[in-house]
């Protein structure tokens, strides 16, 4: 009832807010009537800074209107509609499961059924005949106790006694194993599940267990993984281009001390988290160290005052800077609904896209040479166009129009780097692919209680996306992990190296 009741309130709250926007669009139409009638009776012309800021004004209304109300995918309207019908003409049907294994089962007919209706004669079965269809059936996860018996052996002479050994034990004296554990991280650094979530499930598979023994085994994971995740953050460093980007990350608990962010270094073999206290360019430096390759990252001034900072300091080597066109796209399509003209600029942008997509199909060997070719002969083109087009725009600084223009000309030296540098992508989406991870986590969650519950959050989720970059099973991968450091401790296992392995 209550359920009911909050959408009916919803939906009455957006029928309140289209009423609104309709009014006010009416009342803005009257203004510019009134205005340009005032005008005229004094022999004047309504000037174009007038109509600007009265498109600005309508702007900013539907603008909110939409934060509340409306969709939050960056597609467009007419690139939504092409997915639709992509979708439409694809259809729905059994997807193949190759990774599935197969259990047969031959069902026979019941004695009374094996006579023949026609004759009376006793039915045969027809060799290798039969009709088949599948259907995907669930294995329960079940909870056991192992009891490991060490069988004792002792010399006649009294004078010896051995033990045979165990598996090896993720705590001295533990009670629970390498395995549980694995689980229980991939259940909430993968699948976000919480750890009083997972308690709740356990207790109805017949497990008693409690949050804070969830929480120990964790961390126990950690101190073994703790050195592979150092190797990670320094394999990611080795590469000659990063791509950089944060979100936040609350601490819960600590009054003042909420508002953590998540940092991300993305390499194409590794992709590593460190989570701070702020997003100051003295946190961009914990997670930069002394790199000294190319960045490309989003407009967010933190890199570049770190930049300015190293080279002010005579800091040599120090990184480039390059910036992503993936953000620089987002302010145009969101400025295309009060500026129709973004629409060009939207189109020259995507015809870029469409290029490297082009390059991006061709044979690994061929890729390299030929994206250096196609970014000078056909990229470079068009990104004078939009140069041009930039510069040839009157709208007010303030607009979102404005705005996307200000961030396209403050940012372009960064933008236009990857013409000269054919390693650099061309925005930071796989980045951003590798935040998706944190950002589901932190809503279901909420963050972490602890700065020591951050640093395992950034080791597990390190671990398991560098894993899935690679297309190696995360929950195999830690498990693999965790035992060649528990049987030498401090070895690193990198998932790249289980990959090729």
């Amino acid at each position: 009832m209550v359920r009911i009741e909050a959408e009916h309130d919803i939906e009455r709250l957006r029928q309140v807010a289209h009423l609104l926007e309709a009014e006010n669009a009416r009342l803005h139409a009257r203004l510019a009537e009134l205005t340009a009638a005032l005008a005229a009776a004094r022999g004047e012309a309504p000037t174009a800074a007038l109509q600007l800021e009265l498109l600005q004004l309508q702007e900013q209304l539907t603008a909110r209107t939409r934060a509340l109300f409306g969709p939050s995918s960056e597609q467009r309207t007419r690139e939504r509609a092409a997915d639709d019908a992509r979708a439409a003409a694809r259809g729905h049907g059994p997807r193949p499961q190759p990774s599935l294994p197969i259990v047969e089962v031959v069902h026979t007919l019941d004695p009374a059924d094996e006579t023949c209706p026609q004759c009376g004669g006793q039915m045969a079965p027809w060799p290798n005949q039969y009709e088949e269809a599948d259907e995907i059936d669930v294995v329960e996860r079940t909870y056991q106790i192992v009891r490991h018996r060490r069988q004792k052996y002792r010399c006649r002479c009294g004078g010896c006694v051995e033990t045979a050994l165990g598996p090896p034990k993720l705590t001295a004296g533990g009670r629970y194993s390498v395995a549980l554990a694995v689980s229980v991280a991939v259940a909430k650094y993968t699948d976000h599940l919480p750890l009083a979530r997972q308690v709740r499930q356990m207790a109805r598979l017949g497990l008693t267990i409690d949050t804070q023994t969830l929480w120990d085994q964790l961390a126990a994971l950690a101190h073994h993984l703790m050195p592979t995740y150092e190797a990670l953050h320094a394999t990611a460093l080795a590469a000659p281009v990063v791509g950089t980007d944060e979100t936040r990350w609350p601490l819960l608990g600590h009054p003042g001390q909420t508002k953590w962010h998540a940092w991300a270094l993305a390499a194409p073999e590794a992709i590593c988290y460190r989570i701070a206290d702020s997003r100051s360019a003295a946190a961009a430096a914990t997670v930069l160290r002394n790199y000294a390759g190319w960045v490309i990252a989003d407009g967010y001034s933190a890199y570049t005052a770190l930049q300015h900072e190293r080279q002010a300091m005579g800091s040599t080597p120090t990184f480039q800077l390059a910036h992503c066109w993936a953000h620089a796209r987002r302010k145009y399509v969101e400025a295309e609904p009060h500026y129709p003209q973004a629409a060009e600029v939207l189109t020259l942008i995507g015809q870029l896209y469409a290029i490297e997509a082009r390059v991006a199909a061709l044979p690994e060997a061929e890729r390299a040479a030929q994206r250096a070719v196609v970014r000078r002969t056909e990229s470079a083109p068009l990104i004078a166009q939009i140069r041009a087009w930039c510069g040839v725009q009157r709208v007010l600084p303030e607009s979102a129009l404005g705005k996307a223009i200000r961030y396209t000309l403050d940012l372009w030296s960064g933008l236009t780097a990857f013409l000269t540098e054919p390693a650099l992508p061309l925005d930071t989406n796989h980045v951003e692919r590798g935040l998706r991870a944190l950002a589901i986590g932190r809503k279901n969650h909420y963050g972490s209680r602890s700065e020591r519950g951050t640093r395992v959050a950034a080791l597990f989720y390190s671990l398991i996306e560098s894993a899935k970059l690679v297309g190696v099973e995360p929950a195999a991968y830690l498990t693999e992990a965790t035992r060649r450091a528990i049987a030498s401790p401090g070895t690193i296992t990198l998932p790249v190296a289980l990959h090729t392995g």
